[in-house]
């Protein structure tokens, strides 16, 4: 008596899914092939032939595209992303603040959960496009813009456009946001946070 294989996973399916990922998040990016290219030092040709399954997807092109995009090259390939709509936060925890992550990776609207926890010091300010929000769930926060201090109580949320200078720090006790911005704002205060 032969046993029953499960049917094998659809190749060509998560192959186009891929591409289909690839492109849209380079799109919601604001990035061109070129600027692609340049980021995961492959050719726009070639990222275009990626793109519209001219050619193959392997992992020398795979990893550096995820590398380039900043996402894992999990969300790249699991196919079963977009089957579950609850989300598991990460911890992730840098000097003075730990984030959760609770929007997926892929998506153009970022929101996070952050604890900051107090230093006594400004934190250093940034600027870059974008618009950010946040809400204070506990704690109260110091919101620097430019030469201007604003302290935002628990309960309370804040708006602002981030071209101009700004930093986010805790006073006198740990405090808890919940920060919802946009790829750029995302890059800023995830990424270049723990640089400082």
């Amino acid at each position: 008596m032969m046993e029953h294989n499960p049917d094998p996973p659809d190749l060509n399916g998560i192959e186009q899914m891929v591409r289909t990922r690839l492109r849209s998040l380079r799109k919601t990016l604001g990035l061109s092939l070129s600027e692609l290219g340049a980021r995961a030092n492959l050719s726009p040709s070639t990222i275009s032939r990626i793109e519209t399954g001219n050619r193959t997807i392997s992992l020398d092109v795979l990893l550096p595209l995820a590398g380039a995009l900043q996402i894992g090259l999990d969300s790249l390939l699991d196919v079963h992303s977009d089957d579950d709509v609850v989300i598991h936060p990460v911890k992730s925890k840098a000097a003075e603040h730990t984030t959760w992550m609770l929007s997926r990776p892929t998506a153009n609207t970022i929101a996070l959960k952050m604890r900051l926890e107090p230093t006594g010091r400004r934190s250093k300010q940034r600027i870059h496009p974008g618009h950010d929000w946040f809400f204070v769930t506990e704690g109260r926060v110091r919101l620097d813009l430019g030469e201007r201090q604003v302290v935002v109580e628990t309960g309370e949320a804040a708006e602002f456009a981030t071209m101009t200078p700004h930093s986010i720090s805790a006073i006198d006790h740990p405090a808890e946001l919940i920060m919802i911005f946009d790829r750029d704002g995302h890059r800023s205060h995830v990424h270049k946070k723990s640089d400082d």
